[in-house]
């Protein structure tokens, strides 16, 4: 049997359920589907599934096997099915990661468009902060706001985000408007994200770069519940406008410093690895999110 063939039962075999079940939908016979994950296992050196009576799982090793298979048997497919008719439709899968909070708020509306042009596209969405390993976990995207140094990844720029240092009105009334960078070392606070440093790089009044470490109140690794916390005069946030940019529209949310700011702006992209083969679904996707982004105007939030 060949690497593809083996690849093709296993996921057979785990899409299924059971040996069982797979046998039937191949029309072959158990004992020959078992000998195949048999000799597959033997030849990897490593064991795929758990297997009982009653059930079967994935050991981690099965698990990252299997998303790799998946991912390869589409690519193959579509690569065949472009070849067969290069006017077809999009169809398949993409796996993505996204952060949470841009991911709920403006990925989620641009995905939905995408579909409503390509219904056969198949989205398996991950939304975390995490930056992980799109290799080991079988993703064949991730959007990532940062300043990129993984030089191992291609990126795309989609778009960019504003950062804003924000108080709701409340807050100024009790504590001050700053008007200075060196105003917020005299009673201020902050909410921290905690995925971040806990310093803010501001200039001073000489426009010298300083680091300022106010206390933080609260701290909590999702973005939009620190801006809903904020509204309340808990504290200041450093945030990106595309989570602050509805509650300062509003009035209920105030931006301050903007020009001490030493970062003011952070790019939105889509990476990919460059040790394997982009598919022309992912592609288009990434043409389309570009697209989208840039005709968003001030990350107004689309109708839900």
């Amino acid at each position: 049997m060949s690497q593809l063939e083996e690849m093709q039962c296993f996921v057979r075999v785990v899409e299924a359920g059971s040996i069982t079940k797979a046998a039937e939908q191949m029309n072959t016979v158990k004992s020959a589907i078992s000998k195949r994950l048999t000799d597959l296992e033997r030849r990897l050196g490593i064991s795929l599934l758990k297997r009982t009576t009653r059930k079967q799982t994935l050991t981690d090793a099965g698990r990252s096997y299997y998303q790799h298979c998946v991912r390869i048997l589409d690519d193959i497919y579509e690569v065949e099915h472009a070849l067969g008719n290069e006017q077809t439709s999009l169809s398949g899968r993409i796996r993505l990661s996204a952060p949470i909070s841009f991911g709920l708020m403006h990925l989620s509306p641009a995905l939905r468009e995408f579909n409503l042009i390509h219904p056969e596209i198949i989205f398996d969405i991950d939304f975390s902060d995490r930056h992980q390993d799109l290799v080991a976990e079988g993703l064949d995207l991730a959007i990532r706001i940062s300043n990129l140094t993984d030089s191992s990844l291609i990126a795309r720029k989609l778009a960019s985000t504003r950062l804003q240092i924000c108080g709701s009105p409340d807050y100024f009334v009790r504590n001050g408007l700053p008007e200075k960078t060196e105003d917020l070392l005299y009673g201020h606070v902050k909410l921290h994200y905690s995925h971040v440093s806990s310093s803010w790089s501001l200039l001073d009044y000489q426009g010298q770069a300083i680091s300022v470490n106010l206390p933080t109140v609260l701290s909590s690794n999702n973005g939009e519940y620190l801006r809903d916390v904020c509204i309340t005069g808990k504290g200041l946030i450093l945030t990106p406008d595309f989570i602050s940019y509805p509650a300062i529209k509003s009035g209920k949310l105030i931006t301050i410093l903007d020009d001490a700011l030493v970062q003011k702006e952070v790019g939105i992209y889509a990476i990919y690895s460059q040790t394997r083969f982009l598919s022309h679904r992912v592609r288009i996707l990434i043409d389309f999110l570009r697209d989208y982004f840039a005709k968003l105007k001030n990350w107004e939030c689309p109708a839900r």
